[in-house]
């Protein structure tokens, strides 16, 4: 790797406010805010909108949609194509 041309790599704190759930990794990102962590020491912080602790396919609150049913429905009122 060429020195001097990759951003920094380190630790960030990634935060999803509306499940109240945060988690350490390392990231690319940058960010002004700081929080603390569990293990006393001081990190950068993003505020995410989404996460897995929130997203309704991880949480298991997603809806089944009825594609089968909307095929049929659709076949019925408009007719197959090719059927004349």
């Amino acid at each position: 790797m060429k020195p001097g041309i990759h951003p920094a790599y380190g630790p960030v704190v990634f935060r999803d406010k509306a499940a109240d759930y945060a988690f350490l990794t390392r990231s690319t990102i940058s960010s002004e805010r700081t929080v603390e962590w569990e293990d006393g020491r001081t990190y950068p912080v993003v505020d995410v909108e989404i996460s897995s602790a929130s997203h309704p396919f991880y949480t298991g609150t997603a809806r089944v949609l009825d594609t089968a049913g909307r095929v049929e429905r659709f076949e019925r009122r408009y007719g197959r194509r090719g059927e004349r």
